[in-house]
């Protein structure tokens, strides 16, 4: 039989980590709402274009070209967030994750500003339809819906570039229903996942939750309980004092819990390592003289065995593929050209015999592609001084993002030419500068 959805009412308790994630929060949140309209190296801070296939990271262009690159990139990502993961557990989704960021710092705030703490949400939740609730509930969803839609026009300006945002914005709707549709679209799943889902997004919807039970060992550092100092829990007094351990079983922990669970009950999926209940515990260790962090950052090793954090062999094993995977990225982006090259000998052709100036000829055709993001002029020279360039369809320039095909003929004069095949390379030259090397073969009966 289903069990309906019992709604979750966090307690607040702003004790010293609370303070530090407000902080971090912040931080990160200000980096958000910022990157769409920072521009580095003209483009964009940020950009994952899909429709056009164009992302930027920190001023740098990839193109679908480059689509190796960003496999590799996303690919180091993972493991770095696998490694961090086998070390300090959950950390990511309490401190750095934008849904936690959202709801903890922004909504959450505002709800406990209109509607009061906890213990007052609950009773006007379940208290009957008054002046004073309809009120508040219109004000505190009016709120969501306005921060909600911001938010998507932030999450657009990710993904169709702010120029084409602010386009949007300023224009009729009439000449943009599509941005607009997605504008409202985007508008009502954020405010559906910070209104209603919540907690449902971090314990059902993400499958992070569920990998940290496949990465987590007894080495991991986690948000834990103490149960060999806080067993046998209980309420202290003078004559038990001595037979029960440091909790006092008040469930503070549970109440300040966003996704309610009970830490004492040891590592569950649910718990997002937010630190809420390492405060809400310490804060009653400081009431009753006891030691703080009977919840803290510990290992299961730590807590049973008492012994301190150590790196274990699978800690070195990701962290050498890490190390490998940036190494091949680093040097990846470093020998990245600012033009991609291309070019094939033209399609049932071998090579042309000039009797005329003794010379033989092979048909290619090339296809340049602009990765930077200004537009180039370039000159495509041979190495070998004996070759020549006759163009059939020339260009000499490179639009931004865009690409140029071109056909030409390599002439060669037939007495230098050694072997029927051989191999002929070419640079390509912009603003007096060598930005790609490409090489063919070149096809041709040897000279007398």
């Amino acid at each position: 039989m289903s069990q309906s959805r019992e709604w979750i009412y966090p307690r607040i308790i702003k004790g010293k980590l609370y303070q530090y994630r407000s902080a971090v929060s912040y931080f990160f949140l200000a980096l958000l709402f910022a990157a769409p309209f920072i521009r580095l190296n003209g483009e964009q801070l940020v950009l994952l274009n899909l429709l056009e296939r164009k992302f930027v990271f920190f001023g740098i262009i990839f193109w679908p070209q480059d689509f190796y690159l960003f496999v590799l990139a996303l690919l180091t990502f993972i493991v770095f967030i696998v490694l961090f993961t086998v070390v300090f557990g959950r950390v990511f989704c309490g401190w750095v994750c934008p849904q936690t960021i959202f709801l903890e710092m922004v909504f959450r705030k505002i709800e406990n500003w209109i509607e009061g703490d906890y213990l007052k949400q609950k009773k006007l939740d379940q208290g009957p339809l008054t002046t004073e609730k309809v009120f508040k509930k219109t004000l505190k969803h009016s709120i969501f819906l306005i921060i909600s839609f911001f938010i998507a026009n932030i999450f657009l300006a990710y993904i169709i570039g702010t120029p084409t945002l602010i386009t949007i914005i300023t224009e009729p709707v009439s000449q943009h229903l599509s941005g607009f549709t997605s504008i409202c679209i985007f508008t009502l799943l954020f405010y559906l996942v910070f209104s209603r889902m919540r907690e449902l997004v971090c314990t059902v919807a993400c499958p992070y939750g569920r990998l940290q039970g496949v990465l987590l060992d007894n080495q991991s550092i986690i948000v834990a309980y103490d149960y060999e100092r806080g067993e046998p829990r209980g309420k202290k007094s003078k004559k038990e004092e001595q037979q029960l351990g440091d909790c006092i079983d008040c469930k503070l922990c549970v109440q300040v819990c966003p996704t309610g669970i009970d830490i004492r009950n040891g590592t569950q999926m649910e718990c997002i390592n937010c630190t809420a209940c390492i405060d809400a515990c310490d804060q009653v260790m400081e009431k009753i003289d006891r030691p703080l962090r009977l919840i803290g950052f510990k290992s299961e090793d730590e807590i049973k065995l008492k012994q301190p954090f150590k790196l274990s062999n699978r800690i070195y094993g990701y962290s050498a593929v890490l190390l490998i995977l940036m190494s091949v990225l680093g040097y990846l982006l470093i020998s990245r050209s600012d033009v991609k090259a291309t070019i094939l000998r033209a399609s049932g052709t071998l090579y042309q015999l000039r009797k005329n100036d003794n010379t033989v000829s092979n048909l290619y055709n090339a296809e340049l592609v602009n990765k930077t993001n200004r537009d180039l002029k370039f000159e495509i020279q041979p190495d070998d001084k004996n070759a020549t360039i006759q163009y059939i369809q020339k260009e000499d320039q490179l639009k931004y993002g865009g690409s140029v095909k071109i056909t030409f003929f390599v002439i060669m004069p037939q007495n230098v030419i050694e072997n029927y095949k051989s191999n002929i390379s070419f640079k390509l030259i912009s603003d007096g500068k060598v930005i790609d090397r490409f090489k063919t073969t070149f096809i041709a009966p040897p000279g007398n």
